[in-house]
């Protein structure tokens, strides 16, 4: 691929111009595209190397035979203290490596830590970070600083002393800002910020909320007036001066990055500036206090360390639905941008049964058909591979079929799924649980959705929006629910969706009830046709039962009764009281995700098979068979389906009456199924 950025002119969706006769004689719920901009992180496929001056062609080589598409070196400079003084050495091996990828047409882009630095040797040297910085450090609400030595960490050396930085030191964030513009002057294509977030994820420090150190503690107090050392009651999420706390530290931390990307770009406005966050959607990004929905737009991109139910060896099929879901969160919360995946395939400190060539193939299937950038790294760490001709076969196959994996994918007729931030943020167990169960039971009922956040709400044009146990509704979301209906969208509603404001605090009276004309909140309420009321959390029921039996199922794949009748009844609710009629209607197992959308103005279907898959101990799927897929289209339309690993290849169907019913040959791990 060249170095200039692929642009993608507006594309009209006309197609599903017969959808007359398939949605009831409504249109279809795309129409003109936005015009997007797609730069090559778009397009990355990418592994990690350790970088110095004397091996970059090593890593150009390496890289170019097993085709990565941007490559990540690890020569960090703020990271560690000895070039956080003096980064002269290191600037060198980023320019160098940065020339050379540009000489093959390749990108590059570099490591660095966000709030963490590392003293070497620390405990036989006179100067470390934290003895010549001490005040810099963050602290529990007790004093005690962060700061740790070998073992901590598997990173952390003995004898070095590794420290968690206060954002508020702003002594310390000169510099760091200052060797950001040296890191971004060099030509790399982009800076990779590793995991910024708040000391709260070693041995001792899971409840602290920190950071009490007497810069962040001030900042603080300049911003609401309240001392945080007195005034919070951590951990109590029905104290409003700790919500408080918690937006600060989430703002905090995507101030910071924000800033980055700002000095990013006034050296070099083509560098791309990338965080590394491991919390997902759920309560470990409000105690991190790194949240990739509220992130998003201040970035280029995010490099996601998400790993819902471990490494791709230790995986059940149920994990396998919940990382889906993990991810395609991220696109949606994305809004256009890319989203790359640092999840782990295989470790070998694990004793596992797992083919370490299969884990790979099963991480890489999930990610690319949810629309994501697929990572080697060997272990749990960011470098090397597990296996370099499986990285090899892997990257081909993305490299010969990227723009169908990667080009944007536009709705149709979604059913929207409502995540709410701000219920998350001071509900999150609850709200987790219900978002994660109703994603369950769409990816597994194989409807299409779409994701819709407060950033997106205003536009989202699908015919039925779920809105799963949202108890924090703000006054404009509301305002924008009621615009939504006044224009035939429909409501589902759970739980005690509206029962808060955006703040936490309690609604002397629920304004989605006053909406929607709920008389009795203890009971089921249906607007026919136009909203049900449900204040059972019907996807928390149904993620509890997933729990408890879908995996036993799935590896024999054999039918759940059980789940069944729950996915039954939940789609008798979206059909019969809703009315609710999907564009393309999929026969096929629970045990495999379909996600449907318009790519380049074709209808597109992206299946992954979990179904057999045993975590540590089975890494072949059971073969899916006998898919059907039944799609509004036209006599004349061609069918293509292309297995995962494998060539596309021309199939067809029996069209009639404006239907196209298509039977797809049998699915092994995945494939893609398009039509033009």
């Amino acid at each position: 691929m060249s170095k200039k950025t692929i642009y993608l002119g507006a594309m009209v969706i006309i197609i599903f111009f017969l959808f007359l006769a398939g949605c009831n004689g409504q249109k279809s719920q795309t129409s003109v595209t936005t015009p997007q901009v797609l730069n090559w992180t778009h397009f990355v496929r990418t592994g990690g190397h350790g970088l110095s001056l004397n091996n970059v062609d090593e890593i150009i080589k390496s890289a170019t035979e097993t085709n990565l598409f941007g490559i990540e070196t690890d020569n960090d400079i703020p990271g560690r203290y000895e070039s956080f003084l003096d980064p002269t050495e290191k600037l060198k091996a980023i320019k160098a490596v940065a020339d050379a990828a540009h000489a093959v047409g390749n990108y590059a882009y570099v490591y660095i830590a966000g709030l963490e630095c590392i003293t070497a040797n620390a405990d036989k040297a006179e100067h470390s970070f934290f003895k010549d910085h001490p005040d810099w450090v963050q602290r529990k609400i007790t004093g005690e600083p962060a700061i740790f030595g070998g073992g901590t960490a598997f990173w952390i050396d003995e004898g070095d002393e590794d420290v968690w930085i206060s954002p508020y030191a702003m002594e310390w964030r000169k510099i760091y800002m200052e060797r950001v513009r040296q890191i971004a002057a060099t030509g790399i294509d982009g800076v990779y910020v590793d995991i910024p977030y708040w000391m709260t994820h070693f041995d001792g420090w899971e409840d602290s909320w920190a950071s009490f150190d007497d810069y962040t503690v001030t900042a603080f107090k300049k911003e609401t007036g309240l001392e945080a050392k007195k005034d919070l009651k951590l951990g109590d999420f029905t104290d409003p001066n700790f919500r408080k706390w918690i937006d600060f530290r989430i703002n905090t931390l995507t101030a910071f990055m924000k800033e980055i990307d700002q000095n990013v770009k006034a050296v070099n406005p083509e560098c791309m500036t990338i965080p590394e966050i491991y919390p997902g959607y759920g309560e470990e990004a409000v105690r991190v206090g790194a949240d990739v929905y509220d992130m998003y737009p201040d970035v280029d991109v995010i490099a996601h360390e998400y790993s819902a139910g471990g490494s791709s060896s230790t995986r059940n099929p149920s994990s396998w639905f919940t990382y889906m879901t993990g991810m395609y969160s991220f696109r949606a919360f994305a809004e256009g941008k890319a989203s790359w995946m640092l999840s782990y395939s295989w470790d070998k400190s694990r004793k596992t049964n797992i083919d370490p060539k299969e884990a790979m193939k099963n991480l890489a299937l999930s990610q690319v058909m949810a629309g994501t950038n697929f990572w080697d790294a060997e272990g749990h760490v960011m470098s090397g591979s597990n296996d370099y001709p499986t990285r090899t076969v892997i990257m081909n196959w993305i490299a010969e079929n990227q723009k169908t994996l990667y080009l944007p994918r536009e709705p149709i007729k979604p059913v929207g799924v409502y995540f709410s931030n701000k219920t998350r943020d001071y509900f999150a167990d609850e709200f987790y649980r219900e978002y994660t169960g109703i994603m369950h039971l769409l990816l597994q009922a194989h409807l299409e959705f779409q994701i819709v956040t407060p950033r997106t709400l205003a536009v989202f044009k699908g015919e039925v929006l779920v809105i799963p146990d949202a108890k924090c509704l703000s006054t404009q979301e509301i305002s924008w629910l009621q615009k939504y209906q006044q224009t035939s969208g429909k409501l589902y509603v759970t739980g005690q969706s509206g029962a808060f404001d955006e703040t936490g605090e309690v609604c002397p009276d629920n304004p989605l009830h006053t909406l929607l004309g709920i008389q009795d909140p203890a009971s089921r309420s249906v607007g026919e046709g136009k909203y049900i009321y449900d204040p059972v959390r019907k996807g928390s029921d149904y993620l509890a039962a997933v729990r408890q039996s879908f995996d036993t199922t799935a590896w024999t794949g054999v039918a759940n009764k059980e789940l069944d009748k729950l996915r039954n009844d939940f789609l008798s609710d979206l059909e019969n009281t809703l009315k609710f009629k999907p564009a393309i209607q999929i026969t096929a197992s629970p045990y495999v995700t379909a996600q449907q959308a318009l790519v380049n103005g074709k209808v597109h279907v992206y299946i992954a098979n979990y179904k057999g898959l045993k975590g540590k101990e089975i890494d072949r799927q059971i073969m899916e068979s006998g898919v059907v897929l039944k799609i509004p289209a036209a006599a004349e339309n061609k069918l293509y389906f292309l297995p995962y690993l494998g060539t596309r290849q021309e199939i067809t169907g029996k069209f009639e009456n404006g239907l196209m019913t298509v039977k797809l040959p049998d699915i092994d791990r995945g494939a893609i199924f398009w039509m033009e």
